[in-house]
């Protein structure tokens, strides 16, 4: 997984790389950008990466105006001192929403969130093609993702707040 850190708090940027490396020792950090400028020119020149880490008060600005500069493919991350901000981060590509000072555990489930983003992208996109019959579904069990063969099913049961499949 590649990441980008956009974080314009030395600290805070390195606590960040040091829990994903810890958690993820797989994920690459591409780079560490402080500002909204620095942001933009980035992803203008670079590959999409795979998910960002975002923090909203920058150097030069607010990480809102990357958006209206330049296109994000990428999920977001927010971490962020400031809760005011939730409702519109999650109307751009935000998987999660972190406040300062970030717990271990926080950062835990949106990694999380995050991998489980990629599992079902990478499902997503194994899909047989359109005309063809799907054979299995995905399903959300505890934090991960179960694949249940179709012929496996005997029937689906609805229940108040979730549904239970036979097999």
């Amino acid at each position: 997984m590649k990441t980008l850190i956009i974080e314009d708090e030395t600290a805070a940027a390195r606590n960040l790389e040091a829990i994903l490396a810890d958690i993820e020792p797989d994920a690459e950090v591409l780079g560490v950008l402080e500002s909204v400028s620095e942001s933009v020119e980035w992803l203008r020149t670079h590959p999409s990466p795979d998910l960002l880490f975002m923090d909203i008060h920058l150097a030069d600005g607010d990480s809102f105006r990357i958006f209206e500069a330049v296109e994000v493919t990428a999920p977001v991350v927010f971490t962020t001192a400031y809760d005011r901000y939730a409702l519109e981060a999650f109307k751009v590509n935000s998987i999660d929403y972190l406040l300062k000072p970030i717990s271990y555990a926080d950062f835990l489930e949106a990694a999380d969130k995050a991998l489980g983003w990629f599992e079902m992208k990478r499902r997503a996109e194994a899909l047989p093609p359109a005309g063809k019959e799907p054979q299995s579904i995905f399903v959300r069990t505890e934090y991960r993702l179960q694949q249940i063969e179709l012929e496996r099913i005997t029937y689906i049961e609805g229940l108040k707040d979730y549904v239970k499949i036979h097999v």
